[in-house]
């Protein structure tokens, strides 16, 4: 694992998931690896009342009746979408199912306006085509039709974003279960075995690129990931991230509690001031998700490693949201400084500590950008 940039859920969590099947006793859909219960517990951790002779983290943060439905889903014949806005951990939670499930999480279709029928289908190796004609072993098969095959999870991201021929495409697959080759006589259909299933996302944000034919939602099951608004959740998703990264990187460096707090009331200032705002231009361009919290708090972290004093400061904190946060010039850069000056400013005079480093923090940013 040591070699990969990112290893997919299935390495990374590789000798847990061989306990857990180790001990699972429980009922096994079709080809699953792990049965229901033992899905569920994989991804959001173990409780005392599990009795388990070790502890299971929690990798998936979030409300346990929407994992329960994507479990439930997967075990029926129908096709599961995580749709929500960006950041809300749709992908990382359609990887965990996957490599719980499958054992394997990486036959990945990316959807958009390029993705074409032979990326869900099949293509031809066009040399080997040229020299022995068409056949099954020139074919290349997409990862749908290979989680087809082999009766495992495959997965569909941003569905919404490929064309209406492409989900036109997955509709015949979801619902009849094979993929014709009429390219071939003989060997030209390709049957998908029990346990197959297609894992689709998709962002809300996205509706009106290219909407979801009724067929296709008929097809699939929808499970929608609302934006993480407590409080105690949302530090929870950040430090888990964040303890990742820093053994990723082999960082010893600490994430003072209040930091954590600093940056968490800072995004819950500028998604209440996004709500209220009464156009785009009032608002930034940035979703304020969860995930860009993690981007932004990753960014602070190596800076500091890397030219700082080997400790985070509420300054390179404030430098480093600025930075991930301003992506508009002039419009963010705008809303920024009046956030500064109207919330921080008068907070900093307030309540002092971390915020008065922030607030000098953010108005170098602004003015350095500017």
């Amino acid at each position: 694992m040591s070699d990969m940039l990112r290893a997919p859920a299935e390495t990374k969590y590789a000798e847990e998931l061989d306990w857990l099947e180790s001990i699972d006793d429980g009922p096994k859909p079709f080809s699953w690896r792990l049965s229901p219960k033992m899905v569920r517990l994989f991804i959001l951790g173990s409780e005392r009342a599990d009795g388990l002779d070790r502890k299971i983290d929690q990798k998936w943060f979030g409300d346990r009746s929407f994992v329960e439905r994507a479990i439930v889903t997967l075990a029926s014949d129908r096709g599961l979408l995580l749709i929500g806005d960006p950041g809300t951990g749709k992908s990382w939670l359609a990887e965990l199912l996957s490599a719980a499930i499958s054992r394997n999480s990486t036959l990945v279709v990316q959807g958009t306006a390029g993705t074409t029928e032979d990326h869900i289908k099949y293509s031809w190796n066009v040399s080997m085509v040229i020299a022995k004609g068409q056949s099954r072993a020139s074919m290349i098969p997409s990862p749908i039709m290979t989680a087809m095959e082999g009766g495992v999870i495959g997965r569909f991201e941003e569905l919404t974003r490929s064309t209406s021929d492409v989900q036109d495409a997955l509709i015949s697959i979801l619902s009849e279960k094979y993929v014709s080759i009429p390219e071939l006589d003989d060997d030209n259909i390709v049957f998908a075995k029990p346990g197959f299933s297609i894992i689709a996302t998709a962002n809300s944000r996205d509706r009106g690129v290219n909407d979801l034919s009724s067929a296709l939602k008929r097809r699939f099951n929808f499970v929608r990931i609302p934006v993480v608004t407590n409080r105690k959740s949302e530090a929870e998703i950040v430090r888990f991230r964040t303890e990742e990264l820093l053994r990723r990187h082999n960082i010893e460096l600490e994430v003072p509690p209040t930091l954590l707090d600093v940056l968490l009331q800072s995004f819950a200032d500028l998604r209440a001031a996004a709500t209220s705002a009464s156009s785009d231009d009032e608002r930034l361009e940035s979703a304020l998700s969860t995930a860009e919290q993690i981007g932004v708090l990753e960014d602070a972290i190596l800076h500091s490693n890397f030219f700082g004093v080997s400790a985070l400061t509420s300054e390179t904190l404030a430098g480093s949201l600025v930075g991930s946060l301003a992506r508009r010039s002039p419009e963010d850069l705008a809303i920024l400084n009046k956030y500064w000056h109207g919330v921080i400013e008068p907070r900093s005079r307030d309540q002092g500590g971390e915020w008065n480093g922030f607030l000098e923090g953010g108005r170098r940013a602004i003015a350095t950008l500017s």
